[in-house]
């Protein structure tokens, strides 16, 4: 079968063998994989594995071998048509409206704060920590929320605006830790509510509302893996709410996954149908165009690798837990899950995505 041997040789060229024995070797359980990678390509391939087509014992090095080889180099010519209608759609219509935006809180956030408890730690931060001195998830998201307080030089009294507070848990941090005043907003109903019981008694304000309504002023602004969320039509207009928001002086601190490559992994097909609707990863260049005139960059660090072990303990998390809720959300949910978080961490450690903190100042 012609499909079945392109396959082999194009996996081979990534030290990656059909029945070998290697833990980044795979095991094809149905033929009908070769004919749906060959035609959906980064959708097939994710949902050939949702469906039980193929197995493998450590995705996540599959997926740092494929993507660590040359392999792309050779198949643009096979470029999936969805990325292609992705690049076209991203590039001429806003997928990111304020409606728009609710639909990724409701197909990701929303599917349930018990089993976001029992994958993240115990402070629900669901963005990669910061192992630099840490040997624990947990120590690991403290010390990923001190760094960004330190970076924001933030000061008792200051308020501070969170976009995108997810769970509540920076601006329980910041407020308990440094004194500050927080303002947090999502557009994730389950979020609203667990992030208002988690801090309440606290001199915070969680909020759901869009970025694009926010008008007032703040000493500091934070945005954790918020910007890769808003579309690639929205990286500007995004830049100058915050610049609006900001007092000047003030210090914005944003951490962003983003890529080096201007096309090719700015979109996966699979993700955006599965996980993270209408997102864009920003560029190097479209990040730094998107701030022109608005802000200065005083810091960039990029921790890419601190995210490949964020992701391995998010999984190990997740597969231990699994057992509380196979019942509920089923197999394919499972392997869903499953290859999202592990071909994530691959990918990372691959180097094909980035980890960016970045301070930015106002005047």
């Amino acid at each position: 079968m012609k499909e079945e041997k392109f396959i082999k040789d194009l996996l081979e060229k990534a030290d990656i063998k059909i029945g070998g024995n290697r833990p980044w070797d795979i095991t094809v359980t149905d033929n009908r994989f070769y004919k749906r990678v060959l035609i959906d390509r980064s959708i097939g391939l994710g949902e050939s594995y949702m469906e039980g087509y193929w197995e493998c014992q450590s995705l996540d090095e599959f997926f740092n071998k494929l993507l660590s080889s040359n392999i792309k180099n050779q198949i643009k010519y096979l470029i999936n048509p969805s990325i292609i209608f992705t690049l076209i759609k991203s590039k001429i219509f806003n997928r990111q409206t304020k409606k728009g935006a609710l639909e990724v809180g409701k197909k990701h956030y929303d599917i349930g704060n018990d089993f976001y408890e029992k994958m993240l730690d115990k402070r629900m931060v669901y963005t990669s920590g910061y192992w630099k001195n840490s040997s624990n998830l947990d120590d690991a998201q403290e010390e990923k929320m001190d760094l960004i307080c330190k970076k924001a030089d933030l000061k008792p009294g200051m308020k501070i605006l969170d976009i995108g507070c997810g769970w509540g848990s920076f601006v329980k941090f910041a407020t308990e830790k440094y004194g500050v005043k927080s303002v947090g907003i999502t557009i994730s109903k389950e979020q609203l509510d667990y992030a208002q019981k988690n801090v309440s008694g606290l001199d915070c304000e969680i909020r759901f509302q869009d970025y694009r309504d926010v008008d007032e002023k703040f000493d500091a602004i934070v945005s954790v893996e918020m910007f890769e969320a808003v579309g690639q039509k929205n990286f500007r207009k995004y830049m100058e709410v915050a610049h609006k928001n900001l007092k000047k002086g003030g210090k914005f601190v944003i951490q962003t996954i983003g890529t080096h490559d201007t096309c090719f992994y700015k979109y996966d097909p699979w993700i955006d149908r599965y996980i993270f609707p209408n997102g864009t990863l920003p560029s190097q260049t479209e990040f730094v165009d998107s701030i022109e005139n608005l802000f200065v960059i005083e810091h960039w660090e990029n921790f890419r690798h601190y995210y490949d072990l964020t992701l391995m303990n998010w999984f190990n998390n997740f597969d231990k837990n699994w057992h509380l809720f196979k019942d509920v959300y089923g197999d394919k949910f499972y392997r869903m899950w499953k290859y999202y978080l592990l071909c994530c961490a691959g990918s990372f450690r691959s180097g094909n995505i980035q980890e960016w903190q970045i301070v930015l100042s106002k005047g």
